[in-house]
C-alpha cells in the first residue's frame, strides 16, 4: 500500500537523517522534492501548500539548525507533519453501554465496498464482545440483501431484511428488532447510487431522521484519490458524518485520499480495509501510517497482527515437539498457514522498518507449500522413506521438479536440525517460536523458503 509515495519518502529520509549538518538550502530542496511526491500522490493542493509551509517554518527554527542531530530533527519534524495531516491520533467509535442501543449508519456510492465493510465492522464489533445486528436498507443495487445476508451468515451476525422496497421502514423497524432482542449495536446498510443525486440523499435524510444514529461513516473508496475527499464533503454537507472507512487501502498505491480527508472534511479516518477477507480490517492509526508512509516500518501493529492470528496452542504443541526432537514435515506446513493467516507477506513486510520497499517473490513458499501438500500422510511423518520414485510423484502432483523436492527436504533436513540444538537453550528456543508467530518475518521467511 502507498507504494509510490513511500519510495519516495524513504529515499528522502535516508538522504537526510545521515546528515551531520543541515542548511536552509537543504530544507528547502528537501521540502520540494515532497512537494512534488504528495502532488504525484494526488493530495488536495490545499493540504499540500498548508504542509510545505508548516514545515520549512519550523525546519528553519534553531531547533533543526542547530540540533546535535539535525537529519533526525528534520526527519521527526516531517513524520509529525504528515501525522497532523492523516488525524494526529486514533478515533474509535462512540458505542454506547450494553443496555442500550449504538446505532451506525453507513453511506458511500455504489462500488465503494459499503456492504463488504458494514459486514467486517460487524465480525470486528461482535470479537470485542458486542451483540451486533446488520439492518439490510440498500434496497437500490440488485442482490445487495442477499450479499449482505451471506456476509451476516458467515460471520454468525443476524440480518434483519423485509421484502419491500421503503428503506425507511426496514431501518425503523430493524432497530425495534435490535430492542426487543437485545443486540447492542445496530449497523444500518444504505444503498448508495453510481453519484450522488437528490433521490439518494432524500432517502438518507429520512433514514437518518428515523433513527437518530450515534455514527454516520462514509465508506469511500481509498484509490479514487480526491474524488473521495469531494465526495466525504458532499455527504457532510448533505448528511453530516461523524467518520469515515477508507476501504481498497491495500492496493492504494498513491495515498492522497488519506492524506487529503481529515484536513479538508475535519472528519476522522476511524478504519481502512486491507483486503478481501473479513479480518482484513484494521482501526486507522495516523502515527503507523505515517512511520510506514516514511519506511520506518510499523512494528506495533506487526506485533498486534501477530498475537491475533497466532493459536498459541498450537505453537506449544509444536514446541513440545520441537524439545522431542518430533517436528515433521506437517509441522512445517502448519507454519505455512499461519503466516498466511496474517496477510500477504508483501503487507507484513511494509510494517518491517526499512523492508517496506522490497519486493517480495512468495514463489518459493507457495511451491514449498504445494510439494507438502501431495505427500502422503506417511511421508510427511518420516521424510526419510522419500525415495527417488516418491520424489518423482511429489514433483508430477504438485507441479513442480524433482531439484525443487530435493531442496524442500534438505531445508527440512537443515530446519529440523537447528531446532534439535536449540533444544538445549530455552531462551534461543522461545525466540525461535516468536519468529514462527510472526516476530522477525525476514528471519521467517529464509527458513520457511520464501526470497527476498
Amino acid at each position: 500500500m502507498l507504494e509510490k509515495i513511500t519510495g519516495t519518502f524513504s529515499n528522502i529520509v535516508r538522504t537526510i537523517s545521515g546528515k551531520s549538518t543541515i542548511t536552509e538550502k537543504n530544507i528547502e530542496e528537501t521540502v520540494e522534492q515532497i512537494k512534488m511526491a504528495l502532488l504525484e500522490a494526488d493530495v488536495n493542493l490545499r493540504v499540500v501548500r498548508r504542509f510545505v509551509n508548516s514545515t520549512i517554518e519550523e525546519a528553519k527554527g534553531e531547533k533543526v539548525l542547530k540540533s546535535v542531530n539535525p537529519g533526525q530533527q528534520f526527519v521527526k519534524i516531517i513524520h509529525d507533519k504528515i501525522v497532523a495531516m492523516l488525524g494526529d491520533e486514533k478515533k474509535t467509535l462512540k458505542l454506547k453501554g450494553p443496555d442500550t442501543q449504538t446505532v451506525i449508519l453507513m453511506l458511500g456510492l455504489q462500488g465503494a465496498g459499503k456492504t463488504t465493510a458494514s459486514h467486517k465492522l460487524a465480525a470486528k464489533l461482535k470479537k470485542e464482545g458486542r451483540r451486533p445486528l446488520l439492518v439490510a436498507c440498500d434496497l437500490v443495487r440488485p442482490a445487495a440483501v442477499e450479499q449482505l445476508c451471506v456476509l451476516g451468515e458467515k460471520i454468525g451476525v443476524p440480518v434483519y431484511k423485509e421484502d419491500t422496497k421503503d428503506a425507511v421502514k426496514v431501518a425503523k423497524n430493524g432497530l425495534d428488532f435490535a430492542k426487543k432482542n437485545q443486540y447492542d449495536t445496530v449497523i444500518i446498510d444504505t444503498a448508495g447510487r453510481l453519484q450522488i443525486d437528490e433521490e439518494m440523499m432524500a432517502e438518507l435524510v429520512k433514514v437518518k431522521k428515523t433513527v437518530s444514529p450515534d455514527e454516520i461513516l462514509l465508506v469511500a473508496d481509498s484509490m479514487t484519490g480526491q474524488n473521495a475527499v469531494d465526495i466525504a464533503k458532499s455527504f457532510d454537507e448533505q448528511i453530516g458524518l461523524t467518520g469515515v472507512i477508507l476501504t481498497k487501502f491495500d492496493s492504494d498505491a498513491r495515498g492522497g485520499a488519506a492524506l487529503s480527508l481529515k484536513t479538508i472534511t475535519e472528519k476522522p479516518i476511524l478504519f481502512i480495509g486491507t483486503g478481501e477477507k473479513t479480518e482484513d480490517f484494521e482501526q486507522f492509526y495516523p502515527d503507523r501510517i505515517a512511520s510506514r508512509i516514511l519506511g520506518m516500518g510499523d512494528v506495533v501493529s506487526l506485533v498486534e497482527k501477530a498475537q491475533e492470528t497466532v493459536d498459541q496452542e498450537e505453537a506449544e504443541r509444536l514446541q513440545k515437539r520441537m524439545a522431542r526432537n518430533e517436528f515433521t514435515l506437517d509441522d512445517m506446513l502448519a507454519q505455512f498457514q499461519q503466516v498466511k493467516k496474517m496477510g500477504s507477506m508483501q503487507s507484513l513486510m511494509e510494517m518491517i522498518p526499512g523492508m517496506g520497499n522490497q519486493q517480495i517473490d512468495t514463489s518459493g513458499m507457495k511451491k514449498q507449500e504445494a510439494i507438502i501438500l501431495s505427500m502422503t500422510k506417511k511421508e510427511r511423518a518420516n521424510h526419510l522413506i522419500i525415495g527417488p520414485s516418491r520424489r518423482k510423484r511429489i514433483a508430477k502432483g504438485s507441479g513442480t521438479s524433482v531439484a525443487e523436492v530435493n531442496k524442500l527436504i534438505k531445508q527440512f533436513e537443515k530446519t529440523k536440525l537447528t531446532m534439535k540444538k536449540l533444544t538445549r537453550n530455552k531462551g534461543l528456543q522461545s525466540r525461535l517460536m516468536s519468529q514462527l508467530g510472526g516476530g522477525n518475518l525476514e528471519d521467517l521467511a529464509s527458513k520457511l523458503g520464501g526470497r527476498f
